[in-house]
Formats: C-alpha cells, structure tokens, sequence
C-alpha cells in the first residue's frame, strides 16, 4: 500500500460545525475504509491548515475518490500528496543513472 498526506483546509460550513469535527473523523474513517484505505493518523493543526490526515492506499484511484467523496460533502477542501517512505526513495534513487 502507498502512503498519502493530505492538508486540509475547513470550508465556512465546515467552520461553522467545528464542534462535530471529531465526529466527522471518525466517519471519514469509515468512509476510507469502504474504498480500501486505511487512516493512519488524523492531526488538527494550527498554521496554514487545519488539518493533516495520513493515510494507506491501495491505489491513487482510491483517495481520488475518497477525496472527492469528502469535498462533495462541503466541509473541507483537500491538498493530497504520495509520500515515500526512506526505502521506497532508496529505490527510486537506484533507478537514476
């Protein structure tokens, strides 16, 4: 499984229910689950974004649509990157000439 970051920003409406958030979560966890991918971690954050979800993917098909599940739901807008791990970059790198 890959590994994913996304940074999250609240929408207004998602703002203005701050006070679900937690349950929100938990039934993003639930939802991910559905499509196959595992949440590692949920952080909410102070800064630029609200929040950092780390999560286990079987494939980039999978968090597009938990992604676009999620946004579709108006609470938050999403910023997903892969992230790899020391060795999968170790094999990457093996691949230069």
């Amino acid at each position: 499984m890959a590994t994913y970051v996304s940074l999250v920003h609240f929408t207004d409406q998602g703002i203005r229910g701050i006070k679900q958030t937690t349950e929100r979560a938990k039934a993003l966890t639930a939802m991910a689950s559905k499509l196959g991918v595992k949440i590692k971690d949920i952080y909410w954050t102070m800064g630029a974004y609200d929040a950092v979800v780390v999560a286990d993917a079987p494939s980039d098909e999978a968090v597009a649509a938990l992604a676009l599940n999620l946004g579709s739901l108006g609470n938050i807008r999403t910023q997903t990157m892969r992230a790899y791990s020391a060795d999968e970059m170790k094999k990457i790198l093996a691949q230069l000439p």
